[in-house]
């Protein structure tokens, strides 16, 4: 494989090595593109200690649900920005250490994988076209940045309990070894839940959803003598439940990662990973009266792995001229396994579904400044294949296959690519920028049919890559070291969006998913002709010493693009995608003595294509206290969702509204060692 040829040896110029655990830095032409930073102190510092709650502060991100990994179905946590909507697969592509974290079988993202605690920042680029970064960037790019012993600290260690008899526990070390360091990681949280069904909606069948959530990593950094080498294996344990018999939830994972970074004259980096993930689920039909629930399907097995690496090189060309060259490879497969039709509470049917892809893909990234002028312009081209699609469902007394099918092999090319400017005026910067990016279908959209409730979607082998266009301009303000505002205009359009298309009303036999009850609606997944997405985007940061105001407000108006089969849906907007969206953290810091108000608001939404289900606007409060009790000890206080407010997650077929996280307290220790 040609990710895996011999590296060049090229000399090293520096006097000084200095072992970091970083990538190659980020090119200059990046300053023509909407960037905003996460910073470590905001990850530690959320009212929840959850990785999904400190990305709600760049406002655009969003999950597929609003609720988070503790109650939220895994397979509903797809990552998107710019009000592109989604079908619980990823358009912004994630990626920690340089490694695509994005679950291989279905696009989601293991939010309980990532503790924030062991993160030193993250950095959203918003708009497509990532270039040097990897394929899949049609919202944006997260990248989540390993913390170093520097930021982590010797050792930190917190415990805290909190409603429902919640308990979150983590534990963080790091030690500097000489041309090198080595950090661990772990984390423990559970909590027996709280009910799911809005309290109008519930019937004796409802209960709390408990969980039961860990993970640990351990990452190392040693100096080869001007070449640094990385390695990282990391690991997650999640159980969850959905609040009624027979829907219990489980997700397993591993990662290995090697990298090789040099930032000599030619500074160049080599990245070799592995990712394996498993999952299960369980599903249930309950009755109007939600008195009883039965058993619909037993997703008892989603084995998926992912295999890849890169190689990159940035040669000294001069004259202001800063340029990135490269390729990378990705490998994916995967198959879910499934029992269904179940009668007198027993399952009829056995389902196999997957298959594999592969994208292969070589970059190039030029950055050119001049004065105060800063260019950027990046492209790549990308070999795509789809090969081994099957789907074959046999019963489980014995006999002939129900369904046999095995789907076309498919192959085709991507070229994508963006350009921007960027112009230094005093304290302000002016950008503009045009970009193109793609997304391959996931292996749970080409093959998985499922259900939710009543409702059930069909697979499509067939579905095209989506492919996005746009273009953006913005200023970003600086007048002080104190003060920063950025606010940016866009425009994109996502041609062949892939979303769960409303075909049919039951009762009725429909194809690839049987028989859907008179409650349920049929669907399946297609290409849209477009979502078209506009909007605005504004971040702001203040800091008046001990105080600091942050903000941050995207509104997007989007309307689907649709004709033949889907044409009901022209016009509409995209499901799960709300309008306006905004949040603002007022913080105090002094030594080790801290406060944070957070407060957030996401407009109304509607839950499903037709925009018939409409989720009511929430807007939560949340609040987070740190008292020092001795000189590494503090106190801990914590409050999520402060006012209790109802923040509506879903609408099923018969109107039943399912709920996110209501008021949660916590009260905890936190030691941290100083140097």
């Amino acid at each position: 494989m040609a990710l895996l040829l011999p590296l060049p040896a090229f000399a090293q110029e520096t006097d000084e090595i200095v072992v970091t655990g970083r990538g190659l830095d980020a090119p200059p032409g990046e300053a023509a593109y909407a960037n905003t930073t996460i910073d470590r102190t905001r990850l530690t510092g959320t009212a929840s200690n959850r990785l999904e709650d400190a990305l709600r502060d760049a406002a655009g991100i969003a999950s597929f649900r609003r609720s988070d990994s503790r109650s939220a179905h895994p397979t509903s946590q797809g990552i998107t920005l710019r009000g592109l909507g989604g079908n619980a697969s990823s358009r912004a592509l994630l990626i920690l250490d340089g490694v695509p974290q994005a679950d291989p079988f279905g696009g989601w993202v293991a939010f309980p994988a990532y503790m924030p605690e062991r993160l030193g920042s993250v950095r959203v680029t918003r708009g497509g076209g990532s270039g040097y970064a990897g394929p899949g960037a049609l919202a944006g790019t997260i990248e989540l940045t390993s913390g170093s012993p520097r930021e982590l600290g010797p050792l930190t260690a917190s415990l805290a309990y909190g409603s429902r008899d919640s308990i979150d526990a983590s534990l963080v070390g790091s030690a500097d070894l000489g041309s090198g360091f080595f950090t661990a990681a772990a984390q423990y949280a559970r909590g027996d839940g709280f009910v799911p069904i809005a309290a109008e909606d519930r019937g004796p069948i409802d209960r709390a959803a408990p969980y039961e959530q860990m993970s640990g990593a351990v990452r190392a950094a040693v100096d080869l003598g001007g070449p640094e080498l990385q390695a990282n294996v990391s690991a997650f344990r999640d159980r969850r439940d959905r609040g009624v018999p027979f829907t219990a939830i489980r997700s397993d994972g591993a990662d290995a990662s090697v990298r090789i970074v040099s930032r000599g004259r030619w500074g160049w980096s080599a990245l070799a990973w592995l990712q394996a993930r498993d999952f299960g689920s369980g599903f249930a039909s309950v009755n109007d009266a939600r008195t009883a629930a039965t058993p619909t399907l037993d997703q008892y097995s989603v084995p998926a792995t992912g295999i890849g690496g890169r190689i990159e090189i940035a040669p000294p060309v001069g004259g202001g001229i800063s340029l990135r060259l490269g390729m990378d490879a990705r490998a994916v497969s995967g198959r879910t396994q499934e029992l269904f039709t179940y009668v007198a509470g027993l399952p009829t049917r056995r389902r196999e579904a997957g298959g594999r892809s592969t994208t292969l893909g070589g970059f190039a990234d030029a950055s050119f400044e001049s004065g105060a002028l800063t260019f950027n312009l990046g492209g790549r081209i990308d070999h795509w294949s789809i090969a081994g699609g099957h789907l074959l469902e046999t019963p489980l007394a014995g006999g002939a296959a129900l369904t046999n099918s095995a789907f076309p092999d498919r192959t085709g090319w991507e070229a994508t690519g963006r350009i921007g400017a960027a112009l230094r005026t005093g304290p302000a910067t002016l950008r503009a920028a045009a970009y193109r990016g793609w997304r391959l279908p996931t292996l749970n959209e080409l093959y998985r049919p499922f259900r939710v409730g009543a409702d059930a979607t069909a697979a499509n082998a067939a579905l095209d890559p989506e492919r996005l266009t746009g273009a953006e301009a913005g200023i970003d303000l600086n007048p002080s070291a104190d003060f920063t505002l950025s606010a940016t205009a866009y425009w994109s359009r996502l041609d062949g969006a892939i979303a769960n298309v409303t075909i049919a009303n039951g009762p009725g036999t429909f194809p690839g998913v049987g028989f859907v009850s008179a409650a349920g609606v049929f669907r399946r997944r297609e290409n849209l002709d477009a979502v078209e997405a506009r909007g605005i985007e504004a971040d702001a940061r203040y800091t008046a010493g001990e105080v600091s105001l942050s903000a941050s407000w995207s509104l997007a108006d989007s309307r689907v693009r649709a004709s033949g089969l889907a044409a009901p849906l022209d016009g509409l907007r995209p499901a799960q995608t709300p309008r306006n969206q905004g949040s603002a953290t007022l913080g105090w810091h002094r030594g080790h003595w801290g406060a944070s108000l957070t407060a957030r608001l996401t407009d109304a939404q509607y839950e499903d294509d037709q925009n018939l289900r409409r989720l009511a606007p929430a807007f939560t409060v949340d609040a987070a206290l740190r008292l020092p009790l001795a000189r590494d000890l503090s106190l801990e206080a914590r409050g999520e969702n402060l006012f209790d407010a109802r923040v509506e997650a879903g609408i099923s077929g018969p109107g039943i509204v399912e709920r996110a996280t209501p008021r949660t307290l916590w009260l905890g220790l936190r030691y941290a060692a100083r140097r």
